[in-house]
């Protein structure tokens, strides 16, 4: 197993905080964003870990990591972001976002699944929401299920507050397969809608993993999911990282 952190995005909502630093670097009791993430991944056995840096690229030093380095950061979104990567992109693998902190438990879960493909999916979300003001509950990349606890809609914006099952926290593994079949799917549409529209983007360049994730929903591929009920937190915004702080101070 290895796993691949995508760290290129500036971070604009933290303000002053990433400044002159990404916010996987932003600091929890003496450790960083990522080095917490680091910490979890290893604790599953997990050594192998890819991250792909763009802004303040230089600010992301640690040993024993390999690292990309997408320099079109300010173009693109997260899924182009990952193909920076693509050296590292066969199987088992797993693919975070780089601004969620998560408990090594919530890894475990996840590695135990034996689907090829799986996304973390947390229905205890709605709780986060709670006095949350600077994310609103909209922006949530929601998720709605079938019977089976399989994707049927994901994204930013679904309709019925009702038929949202959970939310998508950042993480999904692949088996060799599943990258395999990934990795077809990217290369399709990429050919197909570079510089068009593209799910929920504006031009596929923009394209969030969510919308690459629905597009292969929509072409019949199942993609499965890990439940987990809480167990993780995402820090995008001041309000986000300061309540996270006086979690971590108690």
């Amino acid at each position: 197993m290895k796993a691949i952190i995508i760290a290129a995005g500036k971070g604009s909502r933290l303000r002053h905080y990433t400044e002159d630093l990404p916010k996987c670097m932003l600091e929890f009791e003496g450790k960083s964003l990522l080095q917490r993430q680091i910490e979890s991944l290893k604790a599953n056995g997990i050594k192998n870990i890819s991250v792909v840096k763009g802004y303040a690229a230089d600010k992301i030093m640690y040993s024993n990591l390999n690292y990309y380095m997408n320099d079109d950061y300010e173009n693109n979104n997260i899924l182009n972001s990952l193909f920076y990567a693509e050296r590292e992109m066969d199987g088992p693998l797993i693919v975070s976002y780089s601004d969620i902190l998560y408990e090594k438990e919530v890894v475990s879960r996840l590695m135990d699944s034996e689907h090829d493909i799986s996304i973390v999916v947390d229905v205890a979300w709605r709780d986060y929401y709670k006095d949350r003001k600077e994310h609103p509950v909209e922006e949530a990349e929601n998720v709605i299920l079938d019977a089976n606890n399989r994707v049927v809609n994901i994204g930013k914006v679904l309709t019925g507050k009702h038929d949202v099952h959970g939310e998508f926290i950042g993480m999904v593994k692949f088996s060799q397969r599943g990258i395999e079949v990934f990795k077809r799917h990217f290369n399709r549409a990429k050919q197909i809608f570079w510089d068009k529209p593209f799910q929920k983007a504006q031009v596929f360049q923009k394209a969030y993993l969510t919308d690459m994730i629905q597009d292969m929903v929509d072409m019949g591929v199942p993609i499965h999911t890990t439940i987990i009920e809480r167990g993780w937190r995402e820090i995008d915004t001041v309000e986000d990282y300061e309540k996270a702080l006086t979690v971590f101070s108690i």
